[in-house]
């Protein structure tokens, strides 16, 4: 921005360092997605892949995988969707040069950067789940990379990674072509093929990420906004679909945190069920978002805790940032590889990290999300945004998996329910269900909501651990001529203000 960018090249340039700063969450081998406030207009952008051609159930089950889907491994990979999703972005509203969004990455990949403190924890983390993967030949790729004679960095290490700036520069050269159509995709297929992979010439050549009209609900005023499925920002949608039909009195209260939890038991419960690939799903959005269906589930919500079952409607490791500027642009932008380090798969040479997001998919031939070959999984990164009437309000995200919705719906009624500022929304005790009755609580949620909730019939676990609570960010626009940024306690985040 200080060299003449606009929002969208911010956010593009910090995308494209974080597969860097943070390979934890995501990489370049991520998908991405997007809701872009331009001139009075939000634009959504669908940056996820689909399964390779050859990566099929059948398959699958001849190599023994019959009930649930690998997460780490070949099996677990799609075509990667984030480097298509930078070319696009900034073809429609970049301003500055494409390659010298890359600048500052490769900077940080050839003099180094230092280690934050979360990520050098996640990155520890990441080093005990692949250890057991350490003398097969698909993921010598990953140590070599990101663990070097068996060690991770601490904290305030400094890396360098020179072999990302090789990467890199390939990607500001073609314009990401190199990755689907060029030098990077033989050699992605190249390793695909040597080590037991499923990517054919066919699966990169053909992808490109999509533009999409996002969908929305109106929340006491406000417009909440989502991408449609194959992502599960519908999620948080239905349920503050369910919670509009309630009233708060106060945020710290036994009542609140149980009408909350339960819609979102409801409304996720419904989300597992019917988000897919929208070319193959039987349900439509239009009649998970309708009032009449918002209501019936709103009337299952009693005293008591829920066994959550889907209902009927009339007939989805990550980083999360997003941007404003002075002319009104906005960016909501969400990339991730999903499980930390997404499936251990690191193209050589190349520092491409490919994610496990065919793990996503289900293996129920009965399902909408039944694994088939070009299809998209199920989804759980979402970026948020929020309007009033015809004007921005802004950009917001929560990340971290099946946490995404559950953030969501506590920052928009943080904000809208109990008005926070910014900081408030995203520093405030959080909690999410994991499945059935049980939910889990950050300890800086009251004793006596604890026990009140557990009085209800919910199964209360209280974490120590904050880091399984998402990880968000929010940009609100005041005024004309004033924004308000905040960061999530809970990361390594920060607000930059210029």
């Amino acid at each position: 921005m200080q060299e003449g960018g606009n929002a969208i090249d911010g956010a593009i340039a910090t995308a494209i360092c974080l597969t860097l700063l943070e390979p934890t969450g995501n990489g370049l081998g991520s998908d991405a997605f997007a809701l872009v406030w331009v001139k009075d207009k939000l634009y959504g952008l669908n940056g996820s892949g689909y399964a390779p051609k050859k990566l099929n159930a059948e398959l699958l089950q001849a190599k023994g995988i019959k009930d649930t889907m690998p997460d780490r491994g070949w099996e677990a990979v799609t075509v990667p969707g984030a480097p298509s999703a930078w070319a696009e972005l900034h073809k429609r509203f970049g301003r500055l040069p494409f390659a010298q969004l890359f600048a500052p990455a490769i900077e940080y990949a050839e003099k180094g950067f230092p280690v934050s403190p979360v990520i050098a924890e996640f990155w520890a983390k990441g080093l005990d789940i692949f250890k057991k993967y350490e003398t097969e030949p698909a993921f010598k790729g990953w140590f070599d990379l990101f663990a070097p004679s068996g060690k991770v960095p601490v904290a305030g290490e400094l890396v360098k990674m020179p072999a990302f700036a090789k990467t890199f520069r390939l990607l500001a050269e073609s314009y990401c072509e190199a990755y689907y159509r060029g030098e990077i995709a033989e050699e992605i297929i190249k390793f695909s093929d040597t080590t037991g992979g499923y990517f054919t010439k066919e699966d990169l050549a053909k992808y490109h990420a999509q533009w999409v009209e996002p969908i929305s609900v109106n929340y006491r005023g406000y417009d909440v906004w989502e991408i449609p499925p194959n992502g599960h920002g519908i999620v948080a949608l239905m349920a503050l679909k369910i919670l509009n039909g309630f009233s708060f009195e106060e945020r710290e209260s036994v009542s609140t945190y149980h009408k909350q939890i339960e819609a979102i038991k409801l409304a996720f419960t419904d989300g597992k069920k019917y988000v897919a690939d929208a070319r193959y799903m039987k349900t439509k959005v239009k009649d998970m978002l309708s009032e009449e269906y918002a209501a019936t589930r709103r009337f299952l919500i009693g005293n008591e805790a829920l066994q959550p079952l889907p209902g009927t409607p009339f007939s989805g490791g990550t980083v999360y940032l997003c941007t404003a500027d002075n002319e009104g642009n906005m960016v909501s932008f969400i990339q991730s590889n999903f499980q930390g380090f997404g499936s251990g798969i690191v193209v050589p040479k190349y520092a491409i990290s490919l994610n496990d997001r065919a793990s996503g998919f289900s293996l129920d031939p009965t399902s909408d999300d039944y694994i088939l070959p070009g299809k998209k999984p199920y989804h759980t990164i979402i970026p948020g945004f929020l309007t009033k009437g015809d004007e921005a309000v802004g950009p917001f995200g929560v990340m971290g998996g099946f946490m995404q919705p559950q953030g969501h719906v506590q920052v928009v009624t943080n904000t809208i329910d109990f008005m926070m500022n910014p900081q408030a929304a995203l520093d405030a005790p959080r909690w999410q269900w994991t499945s059935g009755k049980r939910i889990e609580v950050e300890s800086s949620v009251p004793a006596d909501i604890v026990e009140g909730l557990r009085k209800k019939g919910h199964e209360v676990v209280v974490a120590e651990d904050t880091s399984g609570f998402g990880r968000g960010q929010i940009i609100w626009r005041k005024s004309k001529n004033v924004l308000a940024g905040a960061t999530e306690p809970r990361a390594d985040g920060t607000v930059a203000a210029w």
